[in-house]
């Protein structure tokens, strides 16, 4: 008897061990938790929201998906950073060799950067007019090839916000030479949600999580789109211009307009050429937004104008790239005090508080 019940009990347990393997390799080849690749110290899943981690992002000829990270952040080590990229090749009529194109997504948990140009093209990358605000309370902002995240004071280093970034890039290196183009991680809410699952993961890692992880639930309040090109007034503010000059291809682009977030940004749009701001504006009376400030030189003849607004720190920015310097009328001087006057009008600062 004692032996007929240890009989089924091995027959039992090898079926539940068959059982296993089989679920497992259908878990496997439906690509199913827990076999499914992930990404960036575990943030991201393959197929876990945007296109560009699903199958759609490595349906081309010859496609690939990679990811290169370095350590996770952690309590003494304040900086980690992490890159997804697809690269496919497709045959090139024109040449003997294929054309190669590489889509890639960066994500950064740290500090923003000390040096002034740095500092500076990082405001630029992140305020950019294309972004929408993050909702539900969350500061930072979002576009389909970019968001910016600032982290709880608790993940400061140094007095100094940390914070999550995402960024995409693009290239096509054929018998052209090699190409920058466009590229879209998602819809805001895709990237967003890669965001908040990275800077999820990365407190967690650092030791300095909240006690509930943080979640964008609410839907986007869209930004406008290109606002125009020369001769249109710049953040559609009247008198503000920036002359462009005859055939530019800088294109305005009007971003957030509220009442603690303003931005807009001119941008040059050609081939092999970035899509970032040559010319960039922003007001921020958001105190952790406000902080991402902190260390650029100050002053209206910088760029950089702080002032208490209802009781709130306010900042007002504005930055023109060697493209567009000296391009405002009747100076850049004066484009960028035309700027504050008249957003701290629109918000009931008043201009003697921002001046």
């Amino acid at each position: 008897m004692g032996g007929s019940r240890r009989r089924r009990g091995a027959l039992l347990a090898g079926a539940v061990v068959g059982a296993v393997l089989v679920s497992g390799i259908g878990l496997w080849t439906t690509d199913s938790w827990p076999f499914r690749d992930s990404y960036c110290w575990g943030a991201w899943e393959q197929n876990s929201g945007a296109a560009f981690l699903g199958e759609d992002g490595v349906a081309k000829s010859g496609s690939e998906r990679r990811a290169t990270e370095s350590a996770p952040p952690s309590a003494a080590r304040h900086h980690a950073r992490c890159t997804v990229a697809v690269t496919s090749t497709v045959p090139d009529d024109d040449s003997d060799g294929p054309l190669t194109f590489k889509e890639q997504v960066t994500v950064e948990y740290g500090p923003v950067p000390t040096g002034v140009e740095e500092h500076r093209a990082w405001i630029a990358r992140y305020f950019h007019g294309s972004a929408s605000p993050l909702p539900d309370g969350l500061d930072g902002l979002v576009a389909g090839d970019r968001a910016m995240l600032v982290l709880p004071d608790a993940c400061d280093v140094d007095g100094k916000p940390s914070t999550v970034t995402i960024r995409s890039e693009s290239t096509g290196d054929g018998h052209l030479g090699t190409v920058n183009m466009p590229f879209t991680i998602g819809s805001r809410s895709d990237v967003a949600r890669m965001l908040v699952d990275a800077a999820n993961t990365g407190m967690r890692a650092a030791g300095c999580a909240p006690d509930e992880p943080l979640r964008v639930t609410s839907p986007f309040v869209t930004v406008a789109e290109d606002a125009g090109t020369a001769g249109t007034p710049l953040c559609r503010i009247p008198g503000l211009t920036l002359e462009f000059g005859r055939n530019s291809q800088y294109r305005e682009q009007v971003g957030v307009v509220g009442e603690r977030l303003q931005t807009c940004s001119v941008v040059w749009r050609a081939l092999r050429t970035p899509d970032e701001p040559a010319a960039q504006y922003v007001m921020a009376a958001e105190p952790r937004l406000v902080a991402l400030f902190k260390g650029l030189p100050e002053g209206a003849g910088k760029g950089l104008v702080r002032a208490e607004c209802h009781g709130r720190q306010t900042v007002f920015y504005g930055n023109v790239q060697s493209g567009l310097k000296g391009a405002g009328r009747p100076d850049d001087r004066r484009v960028f005090t035309r700027f504050t006057e008249s957003v701290s009008r629109r918000i009931g600062c008043g201009a003697g508080e921002a001046a």
